[in-house]
């Protein structure tokens, strides 16, 4: 194994006047063509995340045009509202491509903070509403993006951060479709098991190169589907890891899922009653993110 990858250091001396002097550097990720960090200082920490020049991962031409695509989502977000304008830090170039900083989010991914509720030992009365907060707090998120005509359009755990007061966060914007769309990629769906019905047909069905407009039932699909995996440990539509994309693709577009009273850990009917309406395989049947918020 090689050295530890530093971040780019025309990033980390423009950022030292949000953090201070740096006093931890902690690598967080370094997959598919970028690579992200952890940067603390005396006045807050930052998520610093770049292009990886060096990689031969097939994504890795993309990355540098995927940083300059969130940061223009981050700032259209910001003026329109749906971001709070102290998220986006900086963003810039460096030697190797792009990078981009926005304000750390102290919270844990989905999946880990659900490890409790995955068990038998989830089924207790405290558990109930933790587990609906963090539910609502994640639809208050997407109906706030929602209301500015935006649609997050990469809903899945890992893009889910649960703070110490069990609010759900939403990160990742590089694949947000929105108003007036110039973008640098053009959409083809995310991570492939929260992708909904309807988009999963669209990648079947279009030419590579075609953008795929995500619209906000999808994003409810989504929510759907990472709560359901999230809560039981499976996915809600089984297929067997080994086959390619478009067989998995073809698999979500036929819009059944899998019942969740037969892969839930305990019942919560309230609960599973609002993930099974997330997941109709009709979009105009799905819930809005204003109405879940409002249910939950």
């Amino acid at each position: 194994m090689g050295p530890t990858p530093a971040p780019p250091g025309e990033a980390v001396a423009l950022l030292t006047a949000h953090t201070g002097e740096p006093t931890a550097i902690q690598l967080l990720s370094d997959r598919r063509g970028s690579r992200a960090w952890k940067i603390q200082g005396p006045k807050g920490a930052v998520a610093l995340k770049a292009n990886n020049p060096d990689s031969d991962s097939d994504h890795a031409r993309d990355k540098a045009a995927e940083m300059a695509q969130e940061d223009n989502h981050l700032l259209r977000l910001t003026t329109a509202g749906a971001l709070d304008p102290d998220y986006r830090v900086s963003a810039g170039t460096w030697d190797g491509g792009r990078w981009l900083a926005v304000n750390w989010i102290a919270g844990a991914p989905l999946w880990r903070t659900l490890a409790l509720a995955r068990g038998p030992e989830g089924d207790r009365t405290s558990v109930r509403p933790w587990l609906t907060g963090i539910a609502r707090t994640f639809t208050e998120r997407l109906a706030r993006l929602h209301a500015a005509d935006w649609t997050h359009a990469d809903v899945q755990p890992t893009n889910t951060l649960v703070t110490n007061d069990g609010h759900a966060q939403i990160i990742d914007y590089a694949l947000a479709c929105g108003p007036g769309d110039n973008r640098h990629l053009p959409y083809r769906g995310a991570l492939t098991h929260t992708t909904a019905p309807e988009i999963a047909t669209a990648i079947l069905n279009t030419p590579t190169d075609t953008h795929i407009p995500a619209q906000p039932a999808a994003d409810i699909w989504s929510l759907g589907a990472t709560l359901f995996w999230c809560w039981t440990g499976h996915r809600p539509v089984p297929y067997d890891d080994d086959l390619d994309r478009p067989d998995k693709l073809a698999a979500i577009a036929k819009g059944t899922t899998t019942t969740l009273r037969d892969v839930r850990p305990w019942p919560f009917p309230e609960f599973e009653n609002t993930i099974t309406a997330c997941l109709a395989p009709d979009p105009a049947d799905r819930p809005t993110a204003k109405e879940l918020t409002a249910a939950w």
